[in-house]
């Protein structure tokens, strides 16, 4: 067991970085498209 928690914690944390940069680019895209205007107004009224 313990030899195969090591081979998994680095793919877990590749894996986290990847989850992580794949939601920003899904927010900074989203907000490119068309939900900018939305986003605007809702934080600046």
């Amino acid at each position: 067991m313990a030899a195969e928690e090591d081979e998994y914690s680095g793919f877990n944390d590749t894996r986290q970085r990847r989850v992580k940069i794949t939601a920003w680019v899904t927010i900074v895209a989203l907000i490119l498209v068309g939900g900018g205007a939305t986003v605007f107004a809702l934080l600046f009224g």
